[in-house]
Formats: C-alpha cells, structure tokens, sequence
C-alpha cells in the first residue's frame, strides 16, 4: 500500500500556485469534507489510496540513451471532421530524418491492441468542479477494443499507481469508483510525474498510451521540466490530454487585474498541455461540459486504435536527437490531403557511434 502524502494544501505558500488554484484553497477552507464526498461521486477517482497492485514499477532517471537499429513511428491521419483516414499506402507517405528523405522500411496499417495508461491529476482545482460526469470515463472504456488493455493512475506531488493494465473494463471501471477522495496536496509536479510513469511504461510492450487529465499545472523542479522535455521528444509513448480547467473558467469574482492574471495562468496551462500531446504525436483537448468531454474520450478511443505503423533505419550513429517529419501526399484519387492532420512523434535518439 502507497504511503500517501495529507499535507493539506491550505498549508502551503500562497505563491506557489496560479491564482485560480489559490483561490481554490479559501472554498475548500470553507468546505466540510464529508460534502466533498458526496458532491463530487466518481470524480473520486482523481484522488486516494491506491487499489492492490504487483509492484511499483521504479521511478526512472533523468539520463536516457537508447539505441535503436530502426525508428519506429506510430502516424494516426485524421479528416477534416477528426475521422481515421483509412486506405491510405506506403507510398502515400515520405518520411525525412533531420530535412533528408528516408526509404519506410516498414509499413503497416493495423489495430493492434493498445496499452492505455489513465493518470489523472490528484490537486485542488478538484474543489471548484461540480458535475461529477464530467469525469466520467465510460465514454473511453466502453469505446475500446476487448483486446485493449487499460491501467489506472494519479499524480500531484508524485504518481501514484492503482490498477495494473488489464483488458477488463469493468474491472477499471470498478477501480475508478473505489478511489478514495482525500484532501490536500500542494504540489502538481506534472513533469516529474510523467518522467517516472514513462520510466514505468519502457518495460510495457506494445502501442502505448497516457490519457492525461489535467489542468496542466506544473509546479515541478526547473530540473525535472528539462528532463521531460528531452525525454518525451523520442519516446514511443503518445500522450493524449484532457483540460480538466474548462469548467473552472467562468468565474469572474476578483479585480480586472485578477481576472486577467487568471487568464494567463490558464493560458500557460493549456500551452503545457498542448506542448505535451504535440511531441508525442497526442492531441490535446479542451472540454467546458459535460457533453465535450464525452466527445473527447470518445475520439480518444478511435485514435488509440487506429495508426500507421511506419519505420526507418536511422542513417547516422551520432548518438543525438534527430527531428521526424512525416507527411502524406496520397494519389490524385485517394482524397483532398490538404484537409489531413498527420500525428506523429516529433524526435528520436540515434544509436552512438560504435567504440573499438
């Protein structure tokens, strides 16, 4: 069982957090914790003791090297109204290393099973959501494939894991309405979190996915940002974010001075997010009710699903990051391409020269 971290928030400096989250702190001082309870139903799951799990898989270091023989790219292309282009060939797509054409040395169109990885943000902004089916996660469950597998987690000051992967979606389901809710946690160090939930999954095999729900709040070490931001260019892990800060955007309480601070803070929030999805290959969504956010776990489903499985040999062993650039240009009769969006991970780290 996880040791699990009760510093209140209240506690913490005031300064820590942007002020639409401080403001959060002066409503759950006023809210009795047994109404929390009952308010906020299965978002429950966004905080608590974990269910029993194998082991905790451990926490990965900042230093990653791998060397590869091929790159492997996972491309998911999608029509104007966000719908699987399906049909598409090899020769519909060029892929470059760094600016320079590469020969696909393999293809394939496939739906193989996924690995979905739910980690979901355990911090304050909690207090200020009412709708309990904004959380809801049977809109994702019920649209995955029997053969896809889904594991649980959460994060504010550190992840914490609670359900191993597994293909019964009721069992995740179960596991998300037995979170216990706890107060507290004044650290949503989003960045560290994700280094260590990618260390968990190199040792998952298979397409893999986070679903991150999140305000996109980081109060992570500027060490531990860095760290991410090498490491998550030229993983093979697509993450896929929903803003769980739509629904708190309606407040207008507070000087005009305020308010617009507020808004930065949201806008830096969403641009974390976005950053995050964009060097992945993900998508970031921004739902404001309950209804998008049943859309977004929907379109989450179909594109976990679905992907071209596309792969090259890296031309230099230099040991650096190189930048992937993927288009597709499919033939006269094959659709308008100009409405296309191509996802794809943005970077991956070649081999290092070979030593004597």
């Amino acid at each position: 069982m996880e040791s699990v971290d009760n510093r209140s928030y209240l506690a913490e400096p005031e300064n820590r957090l942007p002020r639409f989250l401080r403001q959060s702190r002066r409503k759950a001082a006023a809210t009795d914790a047994s109404v929390c309870v009952g308010v906020f139903g299965l978002a429950m799951l966004l905080l608590g003791s974990p269910a029993a799990l194998a082991q905790e898989p451990p926490a990965a270091g900042q230093a990653i090297r791998v060397d590869v023989a091929r790159v492997n790219v996972g491309v998911i292309v999608t029509d104007g109204s966000g719908k699987f282009v399906e049909g598409l060939r090899r020769g519909d797509f060029q892929v470059q290393d760094n600016g320079a054409p590469q020969p696909i040395t393999d293809f394939a169109s496939i739906e193989e099973p996924a690995q979905v990885l739910l980690l979901i943000e355990a911090g304050p902004a909690v207090y200020l959501l009412e709708d309990t089916h904004l959380f809801a996660a049977d809109a994702l469950l019920s649209g995955l494939s029997p053969g896809d597998r889904v594991a649980v987690a959460r994060y504010a000051n550190a992840p914490a894991a609670i359900l191993d992967f597994t293909a019964d979606k009721r069992a995740a389901q179960a596991a998300l309405d037995r979170i216990s809710f706890n107060l507290g946690f004044g650290d949503l160090n989003l960045a560290a979190s994700l280094n260590t939930v990618l260390g968990w999954l190199e040792k998952v095999p298979g397409k893999k996915s986070i679903v991150l729900i999140s305000t996109g709040v980081d109060t992570s070490p500027q060490a531990a940002i860095t760290a991410l931001q090498s490491r998550i260019r030229t993983n093979e892990v697509r993450v896929l974010c929903i803003s769980m800060s739509g629904p708190l955007r309606n407040g207008k309480a507070g000087s005009k001075r305020q308010i617009q601070q507020t808004q930065q803070d949201f806008a830096a929030a969403d641009a974390n997010l976005r950053d995050l999805a964009a060097a992945t290959g993900g998508r970031a969504y921004f739902p404001e009710n309950g209804k998008a956010f049943q859309e977004a776990y929907r379109q989450i489903a179909e594109l976990v699903r679905h992907e071209y499985s596309l792969a090259f040999s890296p031309p230099v062993a230099d040991g650096a990051i190189h930048a992937i650039q993927v288009r597709v240009t499919p033939g006269e009769n094959s659709g308008k391409s100009s409405e296309y969006r191509v996802d794809y991970r943005q970077a991956y780290r070649a081999p290092g020269a070979a030593k004597d």
